[in-house]
């Protein structure tokens, strides 16, 4: 491994399990009867969800400003904030997420958002998209699809979606093989951050060293790699200086692996407990597209994000005072009856699949369209290679998290 800064390890710590714990995985497995319940009092509650619905130590999407929470559950009053980005601000990550990854697209407003993006999407062109699916997510999914092919059962999320984003991500960065485990492990640790701050600093501190060291290296010796492309990103004269490039390295593993990991999965449990749904998708793979958007939808793998009231604003008629914090409840929005039928069933034959799971405006997930490939590639290959797949009928599966949600197993059956 380059020669960088390590914090110390506890071989039995396992930080994935950290952070599910952090997210109170355990103790909450339907947030959404919970939404439906503020959301028909009020579209819009003073509060963050976990405290109005009484779980403990669920992590907050506040900005940690003195100011209150304000909590919107409604379609029509998320999509207001999340587009009026002149009145709802992003800054407000700086107190939070910034401490620990440093200054990323996350917490930038107009206009330094709209040309950092700009540098950052030459990375992610439909081009690029393309290459990767050949190059890296197809092999790496038929992998560890190899690895329990022949076996006749296996746990989906342990043996597939929980790694192959990851491994995607680092075979993308050219990063060394054996360095990929511990650079996973520090991305997980700054994720985790609220729960364990010591672990995440130390670990944001060592992923800044090391990719400070491989920045230097593709500067001067460009390669086809995504940190190389970053690095020689141009637009009108303007280039990302290393603190950007260290900052949007640091929020990839865990935005870019970690979410995919989760939605992917919500998807496939959507799909195994609706047989019928499956095997349609089985049969006719045009319904692919909607089905990934269906799975967003109805299960999105982060329930919350937030913003900052820079003015005394009024959503869905309720008044947020200016210097609020303003958590948006993607997963109570994508449930909205006033916006969908039947919100709570999952169907990958509605004809209405437009949703909020990428968030939406200026700040709309930059890596969709990389989230949507990679999970048609993953679902396309389970469905080639696991025929009859089905749930281990002696399994309890369910799908757990307040703010943070997946199944933590999906045992199958196939063959």
């Amino acid at each position: 491994m380059t020669d960088v800064h390590v914090p110390a390890q506890d071989d039995d710590y396992d930080p994935f399990e950290a952070f599910d714990r952090a997210q109170g995985a355990e103790v909450v497995s339907d947030p959404y009867s919970g939404f439906a319940e503020l959301r028909a009092r009020c579209p819009v509650h003073e509060g963050s969800a976990g405290d109005l619905m009484g779980v403990e130590n669920a992590i907050t999407l506040d900005m940690l400003d003195d100011g209150p929470t304000y909590t919107v559950f409604t379609y029509d009053g998320v999509e207001q904030v999340l587009r009026d980005h002149e009145t709802f601000s992003s800054r407000g990550y700086e107190k939070s997420m910034g401490l620990v990854m440093g200054h990323t697209i996350l917490e930038m407003d107009e206009p330094e958002h709209g040309r950092y993006r700009r540098l950052i999407q030459q990375a992610f062109t439909r081009r690029e998209m393309e290459r990767w699916e050949h190059e890296f997510v197809r092999p790496t999914v038929d992998a560890c699809i190899d690895a329990f092919a022949d076996r006749g059962r296996a746990d989906l999320v342990k043996e597939l979606t929980f790694g192959f984003p990851n491994q995607v991500i680092a075979q993308a960065m050219a990063l060394p093989e054996a360095d990929r485990p511990q650079f996973y492990r520090w991305a997980v640790e700054i994720t985790n951050i609220t729960a364990e701050p010591e672990r995440g600093f130390a670990a944001s501190v060592a992923v800044g060293e090391y990719i400070g060291r491989l920045v230097a290296e593709r500067r001067d010796e460009r390669g086809d790699d995504l940190i190389s492309l970053l690095a020689h990103a141009e637009l009108d004269g303007q280039r990302l200086t290393d603190e950007e490039i260290f900052a949007f390295c640091r929020l990839l593993l865990p935005a870019g692996s970690e979410t995919t990991y989760r939605s992917s999965s919500n998807l496939l449990y959507g799909l195994l407990t609706n047989p019928d749904q499956l095997d349609a998708l089985r049969r006719d793979r045009s319904l692919m597209p909607q089905a990934i958007e269906e799975g967003l939808r109805w299960e999105p793998p982060l329930t919350g994000i937030a913003r900052t009231a820079t003015r005394d604003a009024t959503v869905d008629g309720v008044t947020i005072p200016a210097g609020a914090s303003v958590a948006v409840c993607l997963g109570a929005a994508n449930h909205d009856p006033a916006h969908y039928d039947e919100p709570e069933r999952f169907d990958i034959f509605r004809t209405r699949t437009n949703h909020l799971a990428f968030a939406s405006g200026p700040h709309m997930c930059l890596g969709m369209h990389l989230a949507r490939m990679e999970t048609a590639v993953m679902l396309e290959r389970v469905l080639d290679r696991l025929p009859n797949l089905r749930l281990d009928p002696d399994a309890d599966v369910a799908i757990m998290g307040l703010t943070f949600r997946a199944p933590r197993a999906l045992p199958v059956l196939f063959g």
